[in-house]
């Protein structure tokens, strides 16, 4: 009996630790091994539902052993219920569930060339009244000009067009703080004024001189000095723009009294230089409008976003940090178009093929 004794405390451990098991085992209900104190011991699934018989209170030990019998069966459940929760090897853990409501917040980056569009509804009507009348009036008005005309004749009142907005380009580059720019304009503008005839003849562009024509206004001023573009605007007629473009082709519009004298305000001489000048335009960029209009599934945004990235090249031309124009801004592009898509667009093929039976461009 003594030695039975002996083993008393042990037992009664032993006794409070399977009462605690147990109690977890019919806390889980569904446990069917765990592991305490990195010993494996299996629980047959009969004692989900068995309940441990309470332990006889032994007054000279058990209550001491109590508080370290409870502890430890919550160590044993809280080590097994870890284990239960962590994913197998070589899985990667599970991702909480976000709480109801919670949204993920994507940052998409934004070209500086992407001026907003918020008025693309009317923007759009705009351009298909303006590609209706295009169409019916200005483009055979224009292809008519360019064919009945001799090609001498059209570029010498193209070079006299670009010659009178010298001035502007110079005073521009001025304000740019482009002075090499500058001296480069007016020396294009004094030789072209005089040994070209009143700029019939761009002689500056040839050797010894080797002068090529550049574009620049005060919306490019504007622009170089950060201003933003504004919202995109189509205009009847008129076509892509936005605001800076047009306080800034107005303002251009003011230096040629100051330079020419008001005589050039005359409808006299505004009206046909204004018609000229128009057409001229239009047979230069005939071959852009077919390549950013034909075989598109949506011409009107091929053709905002060709003209807002000419116009942001332009500006970063000048910054010192954009790609050198193929031509000037004011005259058609002499390399194939090519039209970045918008943040988050797909891009699309940008040298659509021609209708077939047609010959390409």
């Amino acid at each position: 009996m003594s030695g039975c004794l002996a083993y008393r405390p042990a037992l009664l451990v032993a006794a409070s630790v399977l009462a605690s098991v147990g109690g977890a085992a019919e806390a889980q209900g569904t446990c069917t091994d765990i592991v305490a104190s990195g010993v494996h011991c299996a629980i047959d699934m009969g004692l989900a539902g068995y309940t441990a018989p309470a332990v006889r209170a032994v007054p000279t030990l058990t209550g001491a052993l109590e508080p370290l019998a409870v502890p430890a069966a919550l160590r044993i459940v809280s080590t097994y219920e870890e284990q239960q929760a962590a994913p197998p090897p070589g899985e990667r853990p599970p991702v909480p569930d976000r709480e109801a409501g919670q949204r993920d917040v994507v940052v998409t980056g934004r070209s500086n060339w992407e001026a907003p569009d918020p008025l693309a509804s009317v923007n759009l009507k705009s351009f298909e009244v303006t590609e209706a009348v295009d169409k019916a009036v200005i483009g055979p008005l224009a292809l008519a000009y360019r064919d009945a005309v001799p090609k001498p004749i059209r570029d010498g009142a193209h070079n006299f067009l670009y010659n009178m907005r010298e001035p502007v380009v110079f005073l521009n580059f001025i304000l740019q703080l482009k002075i090499g720019r500058a001296l480069e304009t007016v020396g294009r503008f004094a030789v072209n004024t005089t040994v070209g005839v009143a700029g019939i003849f761009d002689m500056a562009k040839r050797k010894p001189f080797k002068w090529q024509r550049r574009s620049n206004g005060f919306a490019n001023t504007f622009g170089f000095y950060g201003i933003k573009p504004g919202p995109f605007l189509f205009l009847p007629i008129v076509g892509p723009t936005t605001p800076r473009d047009l306080i800034g082709g107005a303002l251009d519009r003011l230096i040629f009294p100051f330079v020419y004298g008001k005589r050039i305000t005359r409808p006299a001489f505004a009206v046909p230089f204004a018609v000229v000048g128009a057409l001229d335009h239009r047979a230069d960029f005939d071959d852009t409008l077919h390549q950013l209009h034909d075989g598109q599934s949506d011409p009107y945004a091929r053709s905002r976003d060709f003209y807002l990235q000419r116009r942001q090249n332009e500006i970063d031309e000048l910054k010192g940090r954009g790609q050198k124009n193929s031509s000037p801004m004011s005259e058609a592009p002499t390399r194939p178009v090519t039209v970045k898509k918008r943040s988050g667009e797909q891009p699309v093929e940008e040298h659509p093929q021609p209708p077939p039976g047609e010959a390409p461009r």
